[in-house]
């Protein structure tokens, strides 16, 4: 018997006669028994930074921007502490605002809110949500030598001291998450969000998953999150159980880095070969909707080595209660996949004519779907699925039978990856 998680439970499954399977799972890392306590030392003692209580100052104005919900992210534990830096500086509360990264994503709800702050946060302190396509939100700050625009929320540009939480992860532009990422990307308008996820940017060889030397996205980044003024991040790396690993605080791109290191070794796991059929492991918060449980699919296609061969079926467990999700980024994703009716095609249309943010997930999707068929289990909104030229499938039993159906034989290798968005499977080089 084989599991993968989905929603917040487990999907157990059995495979086909003669098939054979192949679990990957990231490594073990010992987890911190005392977050709290491993927080507050972090904090104590940040890299390349003084400690964020001796950066603030009364009178300053603070932004502090979490991350949303489509990340799990522990900002419950994260955000707290930082607001006791800054009461301990003397920053008075009216000065402080905590704004929700939600990039291109919808807005995040009241209960959501909740969930990622605590009520006691959110009585406290005044907590909004990026408006991306909201000019009167936004501050131009001109273009980057690189030639990025850079349009970020009023909110971080009107502040005196901007901080950030974060995880660091595998992520298909930045080769890992995290770090300058939040405010980047998550406090942006939606015309760096455009101009970064663009199919320049994408199409790059240095924009893989895993790699951040020469990758152009994390420069493209790098080079926002400064001129927006980003001076001090608190990130996290977590398991495949979502259990802290590793914390650091401080100077954004070194404590980010370091935490590249041990993500690096967590993440990244050999495996011997290419497979027939992967099952790509999701779970909850990203399986809420199509636009984020792809990722899985996506993440296993763009590894440095595609994990299935060509032709090969990706399998993705996914209740995606939210459909194909409702921010605008989402529905741009939707619109341009529904449109198509070849991938091939599709391509060449995105490259030439560019595309609008959150249709960079249909990008990545025309490659996955030009090389390998993706089928969705369990999904609730089947037709969704097929309208994005995936397949349905109501359990794993009619997943694997409809790959044996695709492929034309049973004996089929297959690569079970219960966690499939914290596991980089690197495929051994031959010869």
């Amino acid at each position: 018997m084989y599991s993968v998680p989905f929603g917040k439970s487990q999907l157990t499954f059995d495979l086909l006669p003669g098939m054979r399977g192949t679990v990957v799972e990231s490594k073990r890392l010992p987890i911190l028994v005392d977050v709290p306590d491993a927080v507050r030392r972090a904090l104590a003692r940040p890299v390349n930074n003084p400690p964020l209580r001796q950066l603030a100052k009364p009178g300053d104005k603070v932004c502090l921007i979490f991350t949303d919900v489509t990340r799990v992210c522990p900002d419950h534990l994260l955000v707290p502490p930082l607001l006791a830096e800054l009461e301990a500086a003397g920053v008075e509360d009216r000065d402080i605002t905590l704004l929700c990264g939600t990039g291109m994503h919808r807005p995040s709800t009241a209960a959501e809110k909740v969930a990622k702050l605590g009520q006691a946060v959110v009585d406290r302190y005044r907590v909004v949500d990026n408006t991306p396509q909201s000019p009167d939100a936004l501050a131009n700050l001109g273009t980057t030598e690189s030639g990025v625009p850079v349009l970020i929320s009023r909110l971080v540009h009107e502040a005196d001291l901007v901080v950030t939480t974060g995880m660091v992860e595998p992520h298909l532009f930045a080769g890992y998450s995290g770090g300058r990422k939040t405010l980047a990307v998550g406090a942006a308008g939606e015309a760096t969000i455009a101009y970064t996820h663009g199919p320049q940017m994408a199409d790059h060889p240095g924009t893989r998953l895993g790699k951040v030397d020469g990758n152009p996205f994390h420069e493209a980044l790098t080079e926002v999150a400064q001129r927006g003024g980003l001076s001090f991040i608190l990130n996290v790396v977590l398991d495949d159980n979502k259990q802290v690993v590793a914390v650091r605080a401080g100077q954004p791109e070194p404590a980010f880095l370091e935490l590249v290191a041990v993500a690096r070794d967590l993440y990244e796991v050999p495996i011997p070969r290419q497979y027939d059929v992967a099952v790509a492991g999701v779970g909850f918060p990203k399986d809420q909707n199509l636009y984020q449980a792809t990722r899985a699919a996506s993440y296993l296609y763009l590894a440095p080595t595609s994990v299935v061969r060509p032709g090969g079926c990706l399998i993705v467990p996914a209740s995606c209660p939210e459909g194909v999700g409702h921010g605008a980024g989402e529905q741009h994703y939707y619109e341009t996949m529904k449109r198509a009716t070849d991938m091939h095609q599709l391509l060449s249309d995105l490259r030439r004519d560019g595309y609008p943010p959150g249709a960079q997930r249909a990008f990545f999707m025309a490659k996955v779907l030009a090389d390998n068929p993706v089928i969705i289990v369990g999904a609730e909104h089947p037709e969704v699925v097929r309208e994005l030229h995936m397949i349905p499938a109501a359990d794993m039993n009619e997943a694997l039978h409809t790959a044996v159906a695709d492929l034309g034989h049973s004996d089929l290798d297959v690569l079970i990856v219960p966690h499939a968005l914290f596991t980089l499977p690197i495929v051994r080089v031959q010869g």
